[in-house]
């Protein structure tokens, strides 16, 4: 008998790479770099380096890169390097948002208001909480926000979105996430109030509902707006899935969003949580000034816990949303091979979003596009945490540069 010629069918290609729409948005592919502190803006200002930062990944391949953090007002800034997205800055930004459309690619504006995790002493300002409380990045008491400093939080907001607009972006992250302000308010352990802004689950989602309506009614419809939300604050007693399904089922039926990222953790009280992997404490201790650093080595390792990294460690928890909701989601957290994310189009998300693995390869998008690889070469150190002081990077990557020169 004649052997039989055996022939093997070529491996489906990946929905991942099919063009898609966000709101009035249609994406290249389902790759949203996210918003990671760059680092790269000096008091607050756009630099070359800023422009270059995204250039890179719009040249390899995502079809959306976000910048980050911008603070809608002084006082919501992280600290004194945080940018503002005023008018001026507005106008600085055409040059990032105008190079990164001259390589096919959208970009994104992720605005907030720090809150507890704002640094009043680099600021030199105070910052504002649901409810008073102690605040280790602020270096001390931060008092509860009165109704009419939440009205003008929810102004801030808006005129940061016509800005944003106004800067030539395409689309605007609101952050609700992280322990930042309006994801403090959340929180039943942040938010003691008894006003309509506390209480039960629906008072305490008051301000975040605020807040993105006046967002999407400045931004107009020709920009997609989207929130990073946090699922679970992994702090006892903070916000959790009984507490976030119900406040993501209010953001959809509110009407104003065209996708959630979904997040978790607490910059506030517990950050390792949306990192996972190694504790870089040594390397952010040597990037702090000396009494900064005698502090972490007293409390850093209470605050910096370690959670060992897992692929996609926040799917478990997002498909408990992808269930419960029929809006856009996007997947973040530990996206690093096309495995994962061939699993979460599989699982019915719309987007992942990638952080340290383009930190680790800006071309990663690409070279799975080509199937030349199919997972990416981030180790999970998370030593790039403690570069966010003078340019935020991975320090493998560094190491090759530095070779190949």
């Amino acid at each position: 008998m004649a052997p039989q010629l055996v022939v093997h069918a070529a491996p489906p290609a990946s929905t991942a790479f099919t063009p898609t729409t966000l709101g009035p948005l249609t994406l290249k592919n389902r790759f949203i770099k996210a918003a990671t502190f760059e680092g790269r803006m000096p008091r607050g200002e756009v630099t070359d380096d800023l422009v270059d930062f995204h250039l890179e990944v719009a040249r390899g391949g995502a079809a959306m890169t976000t910048v980050a953090y911008c603070a809608v007002s002084p006082g919501g800034r992280v600290h004194r390097d945080t940018m503002v997205l005023d008018r001026r800055r507005a106008g600085d930004l055409r040059r990032l948002t105008d190079a990164v459309h001259a390589e096919n690619t959208l970009v994104c504006a992720q605005i907030g208001h720090a809150g507890l995790v704002a640094n009043t002493r680099s600021n030199r300002m105070a910052t504002l909480a649901p409810s008073t409380r102690i605040s280790a990045p602020a270096m001390g008491l931060v008092r509860a926000a009165t109704v009419a400093q939440l009205g003008e939080v929810v102004d801030d907001f808006g005129t940061a979105a016509r800005n944003a607009v106004e800067a030539g972006f395409d689309a605007i992250e609101v952050h609700l996430g992280h322990g930042y302000l309006v994801s403090s308010f959340f929180s039943p352990n942040l938010n003691k109030r008894t006003d309509q802004f506390g209480g039960d689950t629906v008072r305490r989602a008051e301000l975040a509902r605020r807040v993105v309506e006046r967002v999407r009614r400045e931004a107009g419809d020709g920009v997609a707006v989207t929130a990073k939300f946090n699922m679970d604050d992994g702090v006892r007693g903070g916000f959790w899935l009984t507490d976030s399904l119900p406040t993501a089922r209010l953001l959809e039926s509110d009407g104003h969003l065209d996708a959630l990222e979904l997040t978790g953790g607490s910059s506030l009280l517990n950050p390792m949580y949306y990192f996972r992997g190694d504790v870089p404490m040594a390397e952010f201790i040597a990037s702090q000034p000396a009494i900064v650093g005698l502090g972490l080595r007293i409390v850093g390792p209470r605050m910096f816990r370690t959670y060992p990294f897992e692929e996609a460690f926040f799917l478990p928890l997002a498909r408990q949303f992808r269930d419960a909701l029929t809006m856009p989601l996007i997947l973040l957290g530990g996206v690093n091979t096309m495995e994962t994310v061939d699993t979460a189009m599989a699982e019915g998300f719309e987007f992942v979003a990638m952080g340290r693995a383009l930190l680790r390869d800006p071309m990663l998008v690409d070279k799975f596009r080509r199937g030349s690889t199919r997972e990416g070469l981030c180790v999970h150190c998370t030593k790039c945490m403690a570069t966010i002081y003078d340019g935020t990077r991975c320090v493998l990557r560094e190491r090759d540069v530095e070779k190949e020169s």
